[in-house]
């Protein structure tokens, strides 16, 4: 417990992988959590009920199944002081073709929608969760948030979308807006398409092990926990305009895909069958964080190393295969 007075919270997305995660984070430090998901089709709303399920017994949330593209959003706004927009249409690869208009659609005009109904309501803050695809392939590493944006996927496009509609809030609203931008978060929970939790199946199923190019590019990879707390932290810190900033949330753990699957072969005291694919358009070669500015302004420190984050990863997935989660 934090020991400061609890706020009453909207997040977006709160059946998801980090959105209930956070929502449950946010409860256990005093909050009170108002949550809202749509259940799109991206993978089986099965998994996101089970996300909800502890969530569901608890006093201080309440739920609303509904879309930000029509819902009624300044009714859901009332009486909320921090909002985390953490719905979004996820994936690089499938960002392209005929889905981008999903993607534009929710995390595009969703938020938009949702900063437009925030200028009635007086916040005292508004988190935007983004991601470190708006980089794309930069030049130099680490990347810091002065470093100039050039997504090269689609889903990067959006969320660099998103972060401009809050920064044009924020200019001429008022909106105390902020921007995370997130560096591959895994954990628990994790969506059934990420790579480790495919990874840690594929190796427990003894089935072949998809590895994208040759292996050796390199991510920061982020702990949820790490994640959820950069998320309070943003809404809690002692901040002062200009709003609209955003910050770099990584792990300080960037290692290649290669050496990530020798490490769950490790854990899992099991061989992998990889299968080398193709490389893949829109997915970079290498990300790295700079997360001075956060650690200054938000407090951020990564708790959590590379192989701890692994261990409840496998222990998570272990559970699933066998049916006793």
């Amino acid at each position: 417990m934090t020991g400061d007075p609890g706020g009453h919270c909207l997040v977006t997305g709160v059946a998801g992988f980090i959105g209930s995660t956070l929502a449950e984070h946010l409860l256990a430090n005093g909050d009170t959590v108002l949550g809202v998901d749509c259940f799109t089709d991206y993978y089986p709303p099965a998994v996101k009920e089970r996300n909800l399920a502890t969530l569901r017994r608890s006093p201080g949330f309440t739920f609303r199944e509904a879309s930000l593209l029509d819902a009624d959003l300044p009714a859901l706004l009332t009486n909320v002081d921090s909002v985390f927009h953490f719905a979004a249409q996820p994936g690089v690869r499938k960002s392209w073709g005929t889905t981008f208009a999903t993607y534009a659609a929710h995390n595009v005009v969703a938020t938009q929608r949702l900063l437009e109904a925030a200028r009635t309501v007086p916040l005292r803050r508004f988190v935007y969760a983004s991601s470190s695809s708006i980089y794309g392939d930069a030049a130099e590493l680490p990347v810091r948030e002065t470093t100039l944006p050039r997504p090269i996927s689609p889903y990067g496009v959006t969320k660099l979308a998103g972060e401009h509609l809050c920064g044009l809030y924020a200019r001429s609203f008022g909106i105390p807006a902020v921007s995370l931008r997130y560096f591959t978060v895994y954990g628990p929970r994790q969506r059934p398409d990420m790579a480790f939790s495919r990874f840690v199946r594929a190796i427990l199923q003894d089935e072949a092990l998809p590895v994208y190019g040759d292996g050796e590019q390199t991510r920061d990879f982020t702990f949820v926990a790490d994640a959820v707390r950069a998320a309070r932290s943003a809404a809690r810190a002692n901040l002062s305009p200009p709003w609209g900033r955003a910050y770099n949330i990584g792990g300080g753990s960037r290692v290649s895909i290669n050496a990530i699957v020798r490490l769950l072969e490790t854990m899992t005291k099991k061989s992998a069958r990889i299968k080398r694919l193709p490389a893949q358009a829109g997915d970079v070669q290498h990300t790295y964080a700079d997360t001075t500015a956060a650690q200054a302004e938000l407090g951020y420190r990564p708790e959590y190393g590379l192989e701890a984050g692994l261990r409840a990863v496998v222990d998570w997935e272990s559970a699933l295969v066998a049916g006793v989660r």
